[in-house]
């Protein structure tokens, strides 16, 4: 009887993984409502349910904290993952040429991890604003790798003569421009969807629509 007591006791016990991921949980909702100046470790701790020595426990630092939530998310969740080498229908398009579904799935990969995942993209804009090393190193681990995997496809379309001779990093900032802002608008600002109500699908479609009109070679007639 005794050892069965015990056993529930532990089987109701969390492991010290667990823990980790609450206490990552929990600074990741905070970081992204009151910014990494307006989030303390006690806040964090309380908001967990742990003590602060807990918090220190698993992060020595409170910078430390921060920084490992994009360890966390690169690692373990996928979000900063480079995301598309396993993308199929992506994956395909680029194999066949096909630059509509180049863009359009990429545009669409983006908008749903930004919608599934409101929590972390405010806390990079909050990084951003404060200028903590979070937001260098989200730039240097996966903005820049976006950068160069969408110009590099450009390159190749140019060579081909099917794109006309732009510099590809401008047509990318373009790209990615429509596809945060309109993020930032249903995170941010519209979140009621007043100014454009439309699904992720649509928008991606005439984003990739958009830039190809753009940056199309003439037909021969």
């Amino acid at each position: 009887m005794i050892k069965d007591l015990l056993n529930c006791e532990h089987v109701g016990r969390m492991t010290g993984d667990d823990r980790r991921r609450q206490i990552l949980d929990t600074a990741i909702s905070l970081f992204s409502t009151h910014g990494f100046s307006g989030t303390t470790t006690r806040k964090i701790a309380e908001a967990a349910g742990v003590s602060e020595a807990m918090v220190f426990r698993h992060f020595s630092t409170k910078d430390e904290l921060y920084g490992a939530i994009l360890n966390e998310k690169a690692c373990q969740e996928g979000s900063l993952r480079f995301p598309w080498d396993s993308n199929e229908p992506l994956q395909e398009a680029i194999r066949n040429k096909d630059d509509f579904g180049v863009f359009y799935h990429i545009a669409l990969h983006a908008l749903n991890k930004h919608q599934a995942d409101v929590g972390f993209m405010r806390l990079m804009f909050f990084s951003a604003l404060e200028e903590h090393d979070l937001a260098e190193r989200f730039f240097n681990e996966f903005v820049s790798k976006v950068y160069d995997f969408i110009g590099k496809y450009i390159k190749q379309r140019q060579d081909d003569g099917a794109m006309r001779d732009v510099e590809p990093r401008i047509v990318v900032r373009a790209f990615l421009g429509m596809v945060i802002h309109h993020s930032l608008n249903n995170i941010l600002w519209d979140k009621k969807r007043v100014l454009l109500n439309v699904t992720n699908e649509e928008a991606a479609k005439n984003f990739a629509e958009i830039v190809l009109h753009g940056v199309m070679a003439a037909k021969v007639r």
